[in-house]
Formats: C-alpha cells, structure tokens, sequence
C-alpha cells in the first residue's frame, strides 16, 4: 500500500510522515522527489529546459511506479510517499499504474488555509546560512499556492482531507493513521493490468444528434478516449465493443457495431502496440443520452465534442485514429491504418 500525503508547500507533508512512520508498523517513507533529483543529474540539461517541473517527463512518472513496485519487494509497506501532485492527469497515471500493479493508494490531502500556508512558507529557511537561497526557495513556494488553489476542487474530491490549520504534525499523523485505518482515502480505481504483450482492443464511437462524438474520461490514465476497451480471450471484437458500452455507459446497442478503422499501433517502449479498432455505434437519442450511467471506478466524466474540439482533448494516436474513422463514416466504407496512416 502506498500513503500519498498530498498538498502544497507548507501544508506540513513531510513532517507528517515523519511522525507517520511511528504509527504504521512496517511503513517506509518513499521521497518521489529523490527520483526528480537523480533524473536532473542524468538527462541532458535541454531536457529539463523544456519542462517547468521535473513532473512533466513521462520518465519520472513511470520512475514512481517502477520504484514504489520494487521497494515494496523489500518492506513490508505501506510506503509513506509526501509528494504534491496538482495535476489530475498525472494523478491518473501514477495512480493508475499503482493499481495495474495491485498497489492499493490512500490518497489523503494535508491541507492549510492560504493564510496559514504563507505564513509557515514566510518562516521556512531552507538552507541555514544561506539567505538568498532560503528565499528563493520562499518565492519558489509562493508561486505555487495559486495552482494548489486551483486543483483544490478535484483533490478535495479525490482524496480524504485533513485540515493542518490547527494541528501539530504529530496530530496530523494521528488523524492520517486512523484515516488509513478506517479505509478513507481508498482509490476505487479499475485495476487494468500492465500488457505483457500486443493487444487487441475496440473502441466504439457514438454521436449525438449534431453529430457529435462521445468522449469519456478515464480515472486511471492521463486524456479522454473512447468508450471500448480490450478484447478478451476468445471474443469477438464487435462483441466487446457491445460489452464495454454496455458496462461502461449502461447503453445496450442494438445490434453489432460497422467497423470503421482498424489501426496497427506499433510498439513504444514501455507499452507494447497491437490492434485498435473503431466500430459505428450510431446515434444516441435524447433518452438514451440523458440515461447515460458512469462506473465511478473507472470514469469520471462523459462529452460529446466536435472534431475540431476532439483534437485538443484527445492524445495524438487517438485524435489521428478518430479523424479518419470519421471519415470511413462519410465514405460509408471501412480504412485499415498501420501507426495511424491508411494503407491498401
């Protein structure tokens, strides 16, 4: 298990889970920062001029899943992890990823009213003797209560709160303990396990009365997709594509989906490629859209986009997979892409 403690600077994260340790038997503080560190070290320093935070490289978001994987080969857990992580869809694959694992998360958020915040940040000396460098580190905290105001809605809804205001770091640890006790904070997000080879998955799309496409939103990986998802064992692929609308959105299609595109995606370390198709649900009416259902472990929120609104919305593999399946619709004739591109 992992303890994420969340929240921005001076909320009191890490001496929380120093007095954490103490009160989860076995538990083991796991510092995500370190790995930040050590990839400054190792990558090219042009690579870090083209991110405002080591957390936008995709390699330190794997990097924390891969290390909290193998350090809970070598303790008991839970591992004590005080990390600010103000990007949802960051959140979404770090977290994600845990639970392909079989990792379970609690997720709890140490929080302090910004007054409070700027006045511990006000106090802070990082580096004693150093007073440039403590203020600069003073600033560097300043600048992020405005971000940490903004995540505030999905972290409060996301994660169990406990309040700093008035609590001394020991208390605070004592609140979290038995918040991990109790369950609160728990993840509930699908457990989709890591591919340990090429897949086969189907998507469907669906439209609206303005021909629109539907999108949802999935917890537990970064950027909207389509309702789908792999094909199992033995099944058909329009079949599964029946199923995950059914299972997903509560929408029981009729009959079997067209096929629109079928894409090769080719194999990108560390995922593994394999089959992507998109079938033709059809249009939904307004009965259907309003009786739309969403799994809360699995995704958080449903909308119908244009094409154009599609592209800003969607990663580039899935937004080039979309155009042409929108354009095999209006030729009324299926495409076979290979990495996005038609072939034959």
């Amino acid at each position: 298990m992992i303890v994420w403690l969340n929240g921005t600077f001076g909320a009191g994260k890490t001496t929380a889970a120093q007095e954490l340790l103490d009160l989860l038997p076995g538990s083991t503080l796991y510092d995500p920062e370190l790995l930040g560190s050590g990839l400054r070290l190792m990558l090219p320093a042009k690579r870090f001029e083209e991110v405002d935070d080591y957390q936008d490289l995709p390699s330190w978001r794997r990097m924390v899943v891969d290390t909290a994987a193998a350090l809970l080969t070598e303790v008991p857990g839970p591992l004590v992890t005080p990390m600010t992580l103000l990007r949802q869809e960051y959140r979404d694959e770090i977290f994600g990823s845990l639970a392909a694992r079989r990792i379970p998360v609690r997720h709890v958020l140490i929080h302090a009213e910004e007054t409070i915040l700027r006045e511990r940040i006000g106090r802070r000396e990082e580096t004693p003797g150093d007073p440039e460098g403590s203020a600069s580190v003073r600033r560097w905290c300043l600048e992020h209560l405005e971000p940490y105001a903004q995540a505030l809605d999905w972290l409060k809804s996301d994660a169990h709160v406990v309040d700093t205001s008035a609590l001394t770091p020991r208390q605070t640890a004592e609140r979290v303990a038995e918040a991990v006790r109790t369950g609160a904070g728990a993840c509930d997000i699908v457990q989709t396990p890591e591919p340990t080879a090429e897949t086969l998955a189907a998507g469907v799309l669906l439209f609206d009365d303005q021909d629109r496409v539907l999108l949802v939103d999935p917890t537990y990986k970064p950027g909207w997709e389509f309702p789908g998802g792999i094909v199992e064992p033995g099944e058909a692929p329009a079949r599964a594509g029946i199923r995950e609308v059914a299972e997903e959105l509560g929408i029981q299609l009729p009959c079997a989906p067209k096929l629109l595109v079928l894409d090769w995606e080719a194999p990108k370390p560390p995922g593994f490629g394999g089959l992507r198709l998109l079938f033709d649900g059809g249009t939904l009416t307004a009965a259907q859209i309003r009786e739309l259902l969403l799994p809360g472990s699995e995704l958080r929120e449903w909308r119908f986009v244009t094409e154009a609104e599609a592209e800003s919305m969607l990663p580039p593999v899935r937004w080039n997979r979309l155009r042409w399946a929108l354009r095999a619709r209006e030729r009324g004739c299926p495409l076979h892409l290979e990495a996005g591109i038609p072939v034959g």
